[in-house]
């Protein structure tokens, strides 16, 4: 497999199929659906190098969830998701709903293809 990517998204639908696009691409994935479990992932998993999270989430936002984050892991690339929002405070966003040529062009601009 590729390069390990931290999905997170709190509806299940979204999440799955987020993951399936990244899979195509040829990444390692991980996820969840709960911002804190992530906090948690990010620090017992090393190898995880790059966060898709989407914004608007309970809890936390995906914004406090990529500052938390990069608190963390400092090179930890980051990829903002969302379909309300449109300034990613800083981190390359991709609004929803997006195709897999999408994530494959922000990626390959920002963080770098798996």
């Amino acid at each position: 497999m590729g390069r390990k990517v931290l999905v997170v998204d709190d509806d299940p639908f979204v999440l799955d199929v987020t993951a399936q696009m990244l899979e195509e691409l040829g990444c390692d994935v991980v996820m969840t659906t709960n911002p804190r479990l992530a906090l948690e992932l990010l620090a017992a998993n090393d190898d995880v190098e790059i966060l898709l999270t989407d914004v608007n989430m309970p809890d936390m936002s995906g914004y406090e969830l990529a500052e938390n984050a990069k608190r963390l892991r400092r090179n930890l690339a980051v990829i903002v998701l969302s379909g309300r929002e449109s300034d990613g405070h800083g981190f390359p966003m991709i609004h929803k709903p997006f195709a897999l040529k999408d994530l494959a062009r922000t990626m390959e601009e920002t963080t770098g293809l798996c």
